[in-house]
């Protein structure tokens, strides 16, 4: 990494040996390769994509794919190659949760919807959402058992969500 400008957001361990960093400076995300040999460690770029520019919102992995905003466009990348899988969804800067069980990514909208989408990296399916607050929202949605928990600066608020 020669850009002394590059500053990681939100560091994910992919693996064993992998971690993706995504950057604030509208540069992408990079995939770094940690060996050990000898007591030394040493790592390698494995890629660099600019198709996804999470800004300072989260991304997620699931089953080798990375899920994450790309200039305010829900985004699915191929971990293995940076490549884009596809890019839909317009949520902002929202913020997302994996719900491994379901296959589903919960994401809270920068406008303050719910909204759910299919964990598929064939498609942007949307499912479901709901306007759950009003005015802009950049916090992270909280899910407690049966409860969703969303809140914003003016407001914050509670659902009762099945999950089956």
């Amino acid at each position: 990494m020669e850009d002394p400008q590059y500053r990681a957001v939100q560091p994910h361990v992919v693996g064993s040996d992998t971690i993706l960093l995504p950057t604030g400076m509208n540069m992408g995300t990079r995939a770094i390769r940690l060996k050990q040999s000898n007591g030394q460690y040493a790592a390698e770029e494995l890629w660099t994509s600019r198709q996804l520019k999470p800004d300072f919102v989260d991304l997620v992995t699931y089953h080798g794919h990375a899920y994450g905003n790309d200039g305010g466009i829900l985004t699915c990348i191929d971990l293995q190659t940076g490549e884009r899988k596809w890019k839909g969804g317009r949520y902002g800067k929202g913020q997302i949760l994996l719900l491994e069980n379901s296959g589903l990514l919960l994401i809270l909208s920068e406008p303050g919807q719910v909204v759910l989408v299919a964990a598929d990296p064939g498609e942007h399916r949307e499912l479901a959402s709901f306007q759950a607050l009003e005015g802009k929202t950049w916090n992270h949605p909280v899910l407690v058992g049966d409860r969703l928990y969303v809140r914003n600066s003016q407001e914050a608020a509670a659902y009762r969500v099945q999950l089956d």
